[in-house]
């Protein structure tokens, strides 16, 4: 739609740059904020925000580089262009659990606790990111004559970022109002990924960027699918202990 915002002379505002700093800022802001009540150190808070977010672009873009490796041998620079879009979700969140473990342990914070404390933040965060992909064009859905028109793809597509930043948004509010109750730890994070998986499955139906591989379905739902069930079993499992 509108991958370039603003541009003053050689300096360019990308749309989907600008989103993504402003879900980190929304959301450092208001963990910050929180971080007290929750007897959690706001500059803690701040340093595993940064190292989470860090991680979270590596992973997301590694991941996205090799589902598009021929484009990518074929154009290397384009790999460091962060600001045209193309990051994963699921790379993303990989990379960013995996430094967030590790730097709770190295400064000995409470695992569970914490996650579920960004939870929240963290659906937040990725729906005000898809706005950002609907202003840069990617990640759309299938033509639709009640869709929305898309320059880059001269037609009329299914606003899937938008579809699914509106359901990441009540995601947020859902989680935000349970973590507030009396909960086994863990259960609202674990619940966050059930939820996303969920969404993602059901938007891949109506989007248009991810070939078929197996059973009809993409690689991302297949990879939804196992979160799922695997987001479903933890809550299951935290349950079920003292």
């Amino acid at each position: 739609m509108y991958p370039i915002l603003l541009q003053i002379g050689p300096l360019r505002i990308y749309s989907y740059g600008l989103m993504i700093a402003i879900a980190f800022l929304v959301c450092i802001f208001l963990a910050r904020r929180d971080a007290r009540r929750y007897d959690l150190d706001p500059d803690k808070i701040y340093d595993l925000s940064f190292f989470v977010l860090v991680s979270g672009i590596i992973g997301g873009r590694i991941l996205y580089v090799i589902l598009n490796l021929p484009y990518y041998l074929e154009n290397p620079l384009e790999i460091i262009m962060l600001h045209h879009g193309g990051l994963v979700w699921f790379g993303a969140f990989g990379f960013a659990l995996a430094g967030g473990v590790v730097f709770l342990k190295k400064n000995n914070l409470p695992i569970l606790k914490t996650l579920d404390f960004f939870a929240p933040y963290v659906a937040l965060g990725h729906a005000i990111g898809r706005i950002g992909c609907f202003l840069n064009g990617c990640c759309y859905g299938r033509p639709a004559k009640w869709g929305i028109y898309f320059p880059a793809h001269q037609e009329k597509l299914i606003p899937t970022q938008l579809i699914e930043s509106f359901l990441l948004f009540m995601v947020f509010s859902v989680l935000l109002a349970l973590r507030e109750k009396k909960h086994k730890r863990g259960t609202v994070f674990f619940l966050y990924l059930a939820s996303y998986s969920f969404i993602r499955f059901a938007v891949e139906f109506l989007r248009a960027d991810s070939p078929r591989e197996l059973f009809g379905l993409t690689i991302f739902q297949i990879i939804a699918i196992l979160l799922f069930f695997g987001s479903i079993y933890a809550i299951l499992y935290l349950k079920s202990r003292r």
